[in-house]
């Protein structure tokens, strides 16, 4: 029952991201150039959401589908490791045309090429599991 409580809401999330074009590669090149306000629009309504439900959260002590405990823990202060990977994730974004979300949807919408950049992704994800432990804190 749970998985698909699970499915339904990725279902639900890939037509929100098809239909509002956060999936379209030429939305994201307008973004990329500074041609357009709609991916901005877009990345700041989910910042502003994501923000306001995690206050939510910890105010209200919610509870997990399964009714354990959300637990959001802080985050690091180290900038460093953040402008790194914020920078190799906005050159893969560019490069590729999507980030991480939109790959699945792009991959559903029967867009082929997507395959590829789904495949360098959890390739770039096992080597970074790997090399984890061995790059500085």
């Amino acid at each position: 029952m749970k998985s698909t409580f699970y499915i339904i809401v990725g279902l639900f999330f890939g037509v929100v991201l098809y239909k509002s074009e956060a999936a379209s590669w030429f939305r994201i090149y307008e973004m990329f150039q500074f041609d357009s306000f709609h991916m901005y629009g877009i990345i700041g309504s989910t910042i502003t959401l994501g923000t306001l439900g995690i206050q939510w959260i910890k105010r209200k002590e919610v509870k997990a589908v399964d009714g354990s405990p959300i637990v959001i823990a802080s985050k690091d202060k180290g900038i460093a490791r953040y402008l790194i990977g914020g920078t190799l994730f906005g050159l893969g974004w560019a490069l590729a045309g999507a980030c991480p979300g939109p790959m699945f949807v792009l991959a559903g919408a029967g867009s082929g090429y997507i395959l590829v950049v789904i495949a360098s992704a959890i390739l770039g994800t096992f080597f970074y599991g790997i090399l984890r432990n061995k790059l500085p804190h």
